[in-house]
């Protein structure tokens, strides 16, 4: 009895340590489309009245949860009904990876004026006084817990493709275990980034010289962070969807890996990343060029009928 028993409690720890492994595996490889989230979330929630920032981004974030909890299923059936389906889903992901990267930049250099539109748009439904707010806050809302589901899939699937061929029991703990850490840590870190600026007007109100400066610090420091969370989101993008796509085709995985090997860790490790962000470029590229062409195309086809 007293061996069975150590011997089961041998399994737990062994299975525990695996959990453990490929947790940190899956946050490694989800860590690039973290950086967008943070990025895209903290901005959905710009123009909210100051005090209704956090009841946004707490409801956001039961929305959040609840696209996990349809996902997360969702990718167990696949991994065990459908494994064959787990690369394709993984090269989809990393493809719409590094199209949202190269559209998030044609937008801004290519389309200013629009973007400045939408903008001065919002500031105006915000000011006027006969907008509903609460409508405005729910859109808002349904917007981000849409795009949130996107970008959990995504997560979800490069957990997948991470926890693929292990036991049942393990794929479940490390995708609940994923989705428990990125929605919490994200949305912990999107209410932390919102209320930056009322911590340094709070600071700078202070008696106190060093939190005044403080202060006049974090506000200084607020914009400049989301403007730093934007551009390493889109570069994650690239890096992270240009490495799937890379890894997808085994012959040239295989061949990035073999030279970052023969290069050292450095060299390596930098060129590696430059082959999975060129390769990330391009493919976006690519897709945002066939997006362009079928919505001209769809769009000439309706003004026809």
């Amino acid at each position: 009895m007293a061996s069975s028993l150590l011997l089961l409690l041998d399994d737990i720890a062994t299975v525990l340590d695996d959990v453990s492994i490929l947790t940190k595996v899956a946050a490694k490889k989800t860590a690039g489309v973290l950086g967008d989230d943070l990025a895209l979330n903290a901005q959905q929630v710009s123009g909210v009245k100051a005090e209704r920032e956090l009841p946004v981004v707490w409801a956001v974030c039961k929305g959040s949860f609840v696209n996990k909890a349809i996902l997360v299923p969702a990718a167990l059936l696949i991994g065990t009904w459908l494994p064959w389906l787990v690369t394709p889903l993984l090269m989809i992901g990393g493809a719409f990876l590094c199209f949202e990267g190269c559209e998030k930049l044609a937008h801004k250099f290519l389309h200013k004026d629009e973007h400045a539109a939408d903008v001065s748009q919002l500031e105006h439904a915000l000011a006027d006084p006969a907008v509903d707010l609460v409508a405005v806050e729910k859109d808002k809302i349904k917007g981000a817990v849409r795009t949130d589901f996107i970008l959990s899939a995504e997560i979800i699937a490069i957990t997948l493709g991470t926890v693929q061929g292990q036991p049942f029991t393990t794929q479940l703990s490390v995708l609940v275990g994923i989705a428990l850490i990125m929605t919490i840590g994200v949305y912990g870190l999107v209410a932390g980034i919102v209320k930056l600026d009322d911590a340094g007007l709070y600071l700078s109100r202070r008696e106190s010289a060093a939190s005044q400066a403080l202060g006049r610090g974090i506000l200084a420091a607020a914009p400049w962070l989301m403007k730093a969370l934007s551009i390493a989101g889109t570069a994650a993008m690239f890096l992270v969807g240009g490495g799937i796509l890379v890894h997808g085709v085994p012959a040239l995985g295989h061949a990035v890996e073999a030279w970052a090997v023969n290069a050292g860790s450095l060299l390596g490790g930098l060129g590696s990343m430059g082959v999975n962000a060129g390769v990330g470029i391009v493919a976006g590229a690519i897709v945002l060029a066939a997006v362009e062409l079928s919505k001209k195309a769809f769009g000439r086809k309706k003004s026809l009928a």
